[in-house]
């Protein structure tokens, strides 16, 4: 085969993610199961956009209809593998999906759906491999001390591949083999389905294997280039709910190597969880059990200590987070303290230098620059401008049984501990309320609120009171 550089072939990567995944033992599509946050399917495309893959063809099964709703992309396009007959049979689809009249040829890099792990610089180098002369296709290997079910690759006298044999088919001298193939392609289109047309299902499976098309062709005296994996991890496909932890422990290891590597201090990496698409500022120093998802951003010089737990949260830059915290959806910025044992939940907003303490719970509030709530008080619905003192206790009684309302209390204000404020109910600026007032209207700048029943002492009483429940007690025997 003649290519010349300056006409590189287009690369449209085909995944493989018709399998039904039986031993995940679950009735959700295999390649839907998630690791690091996110399904394994979305990693395998990821890496094919990232490649510069100038298209991208799924081919489905089991579960189609689930898979295209979560991934109605508009650079994905789906196949339908109606009968699930082996990988062969599975590649066999995308013909109809090409054009194949002269000078539209390509090369196909044939991805598996279950294979979180797989690089963008895999993926370029396999294609680059697999285009280079005298190549006419090329397979991604890797060398595992137990090979296990996976099929042995066999290379020939000048490095080629010679064979690849399924262990299932393999005598006991073959299994003895260590190194395997990753199942990772790039075969030139429309070449290849020659020989995947020729497939026939003599095998312990009765399937059409794509290695028998690849094996076919080596025969055939075509090279197919055999690429070592770096890192063998590249090559894992999640059969069952053990594997699917080691590739969620693997992408979640490769983030914080990465972390690491720029600047951020993790104490303990075994014992802490940030997903891939979190990122972290220089000097940010994160404890152990710390874990952080979604589109967390955690901004320089900040610590999460011991248990924080933080969803879709943004941080600036300096702001502590104490022990068990948990912050979800909520925006921090510089210099706040959270915590220990705070909740933020969704539509939380710290200004600068605010301070949240233990068991406060705040939702769709926002504290102004300084404000403080130190203790078991709950903010929901509320604004708080800047410098305000909450005291401990402090509730906003934001829901009437029907409809949510909202708080409003002005610059440097001190609400005293343990007051109902109830919604709707605005509190003026510089005012302050009683302990253990229930606030019911609004509070001019710079009133006293109190409202509650005056103190009463009752001499007495309390004997009185003993002494009717014990003749209460021994009229009952």
């Amino acid at each position: 085969m003649n290519r010349t550089p300056s006409a590189r072939r287009p690369r449209i990567a085909v995944v493989l993610a018709a399998g039904q995944g039986t031993r995940m033992r679950s009735a959700l599509p295999k390649v839907l199961h998630r690791a690091a946050g996110r399904p394994l399917l979305a990693w395998v495309l990821d890496a094919a956009r990232a490649a510069s893959c100038e298209r991208i063809l799924v081919i489905v099964g089991h579960g189609a209809e689930q898979v295209r709703a979560q991934f109605t992309a508009p650079d994905v396009e789906f196949v339908l593998q109606a009968e699930q007959r082996g990988t062969g049979h599975a590649l066999q689809q995308v013909e109809p999906y090409l054009r194949t009249d002269p000078g539209h040829e390509s090369t196909l890099i044939v991805l598996s759906g279950d294979a979180p792990l797989v690089t963008p610089a895999t993926i370029e180098a396999l294609a680059e491999r697999a285009e280079s002369e005298p190549a006419w296709g090329a397979l991604a290997v890797a060398e595992l001390p137990d090979p296990s079910s996976l099929g042995r690759v066999f290379a020939n006298a000048d490095g080629a591949l010679g064979e690849i044999v399924e262990a299932r088919d393999a005598t006991p001298e073959q299994r003895a083999q260590t190194t395997i193939n990753a199942g990772l392609y790039a075969f030139p289109a429309p070449e290849v389905f020659e020989y995947l047309h020729r497939l026939r299902a003599t095998n312990a499976q009765g399937e059409l294997y794509l290695t028998d098309a690849v094996t076919d062709a080596a025969r055939a005296g075509h090279r197919v280039e055999l690429h070592p994996l770096a890192d063998p991890s590249e090559s894992w496909g999640i059969n069952d709910r053990v594997e699917l932890a080691q590739a969620h422990r693997r992408l979640i290891d490769r983030h914080l190597e990465a972390l690491m590597r720029s600047g951020v201090t993790i104490l303990e990496p075994a014992r802490t969880s940030i997903e891939p698409g979190v990122a972290v500022g220089r000097d940010a120093l994160i404890h152990p059990e710390v874990s952080l998802s979604g589109t967390t951003e955690i901004g320089p010089a900040c610590e999460l200590r011991q248990g924080a737990w933080l969803r879709d949260t943004v941080l600036g830059g300096g702001v502590t987070i104490e022990p068990y915290s948990v912050l979800d959806g909520a925006r921090i910025e510089t210099g706040c303290r959270v915590g220990p044992f705070a909740r933020l939940r969704p539509g939380t907003v710290l200004r600068a230098g605010a301070k949240v303490g233990n068991f406060v719970e705040v939702k769709a509030s926002e504290l102004g620059p300084g404000a403080k709530a130190g203790h078991l008080s709950y903010l929901g619905d509320a604004t708080v401008g800047a410098h305000v003192n909450i005291g401990a206790g402090v509730i906003t009684c934001n829901y009437d049984g029907e409809s949510k309302h909202r708080t409003e209390i002005g610059e440097g204000t001190f609400v005293g501990s343990d007051t109902m404020l109830v919604a709707p109910v605005k509190v003026g600026a510089g005012a302050q309320t009683g302990a253990g007032s229930v606030i019911t209207q609004d509070v001019p700048d710079g009133a006293l609120a109190i409202a509650r029943v005056r103190q009463k002492n009752l001499e007495g009483a309390v004997e009185r009171l003993k002494g009717q429940r014990r003749a209460r007690a021994d009229s009952k025997e």
